[in-house]
């Protein structure tokens, strides 16, 4: 349940509110902003409970979180958290692109793709160092080579990069090394993991499982703000179906719906979505006028040669014609650069 305290709310108020926490074992999280007092009370609703809370001197309004996510409710952080990588906003007014290859191949590879990504705006780099695939005898990524060449085109360009931890025993090399971790969509129920990354110092992306329903997503990314870490960023991926044109479903409808739901940035993959690069600047434009927070979207050099999801990944040409097509930064109307300047 989320405790809101009245305006004038006194530090004894306050103080009282995180008596009545303490005294009867429940852990308490600050979600205050400028303007509201807001504290969190993360674990399952109960109604005894809430009313103990909003009887006490000082609280405006009990918030009752029916599905048990608390920390990832809506109503903890009204305004919308705001994630900040290396100057990219995730949550902000204009949406954040992510780009780049399934996997690391090399570091020619890789700092070629980060020098076209530069050169239409884009700052931050994907690239799997580690790769869960469906079958064992597909390439699994070079590991922590890969994440070394990753540091060096970092170091080289000054352009972040996302790569995932595919389990809790490559979490530590991969988060001293990337600016964000992605766990992927088959780890989104890998609790073990979702805990390490809930202690973790960096932005988690966490992909929604490819059968996950709306509740069970917020509870995976509920697990890794339960451990203290509030930078989740959700991304939505696909889902399966009975369809056949394309790789996955993507689930538009979700985008809305998680931002009636949580304050937590949303992304959009239209690439695993999609299956097939003719998709993905499609489905890409759809994400975003459903009000998606950003994407991330598959990149190659030789997309035909890629060691993984080739089918998928777009050349920098068709890259250069999405971020044209969604007005991306600087590819920005004169319209649009007109209305994000202040009168």
């Amino acid at each position: 349940m989320i405790v809101q305290m009245n305006h004038n709310a006194s530090p004894a108020d306050v103080a009282m509110v995180r008596k009545k926490a303490e005294e009867m074992s429940m852990s308490l999280v600050d979600f205050s902003d400028e303007i509201t007092l807001r504290l969190v009370l993360p674990g399952k609703h109960d109604p005894y409970l809430a009313r103990e809370f909003a009887e006490l001197r000082g609280v405006n309004d009990v918030v009752a979180t029916a599905h048990g996510h608390c920390l990832t409710h809506r109503a903890a952080n009204p305004a919308g958290t705001i994630i900040d990588v290396r100057g990219n906003i995730f949550g902000g007014d204009l949406p954040v692109v992510i780009a780049g290859p399934c996997a690391v191949e090399s570091y020619d590879q890789m700092m070629q793709t980060a020098v076209a990504l530069s050169e239409l705006g884009i700052s931050i780099l994907r690239g799997g160092a580690f790769k869960p695939r469906t079958s064992p005898y597909d390439f699994q990524g070079l590991g922590e080579e890969a994440l070394r060449i990753l540091e060096r085109v970092r170091a080289e360009t000054g352009m972040a990069f996302i790569t995932e931890a595919t389990g809790v025993g490559c979490f530590d090399a991969v988060e001293s090394a990337a600016d964000i971790v992605q766990i992927g969509a088959r780890n989104m129920q890998n609790v073990e993991l979702l805990k390490r990354a809930g202690r973790s110092h960096r932005p988690i992306l966490l992909k929604r499982h490819f059968s996950a329903t709306i509740d069970e997503f917020l509870h995976a990314a509920e697990y890794v703000m339960a451990e203290g870490n509030r930078n989740v960023i959700l991304c939505e991926r696909g889902i399966r179906s009975f369809v056949d044109h394309a790789r996955f479903t993507l689930d538009v409808a979700l985008i809305p719906a998680l931002q009636a739901r949580t304050h937590l940035p949303i992304l959009v993959d239209p690439s695993h979505a999609a299956g097939d690069r003719r998709l993905v600047i499609p489905l890409a434009r759809a994400a975003l006028a459903a009000d998606a927070d950003g994407l991330i979207v598959e990149a190659h050099p030789c997309p035909n040669e890629s060691a993984c999801d080739a089918r998928q990944a777009l050349n920098f040409d068709d890259l250069e014609v999405l971020m044209r097509e969604i007005e991306y930064p600087p590819f920005m109307t004169t319209a649009a650069l007109a209305a994000e300047v202040p009168a």
